[in-house]
């Protein structure tokens, strides 16, 4: 897929190794540019919108919990 493609994303958010990643169903990790902060959901199921970046990296324009 190439960069600048919108994407919607569900998974578990975590820790990464600049910031945040989010670890999908199907073992694959993103790694996430968030501008704030994410820290309440941490750990958490996660729904995110954004734009691609990089090879694994998004840029977030919208976070929040996913349906359960």
């Amino acid at each position: 897929m190439p960069r600048g493609t919108r994407h919607v994303i569900t998974g578990i958010l975590r820790p990464g190794p600049l910031g945040y990643s989010l670890e999908m169903n199907d073992g694959g990790i993103w790694q996430l540019d968030v501008s704030g902060s994410a820290h309440s959901y941490l750990g958490r199921k996660v729904r995110v919108e954004g734009t691609r970046a990089g090879f694994d990296l998004i840029d977030v324009h919208r976070i929040e919990p996913a349906e359960p």
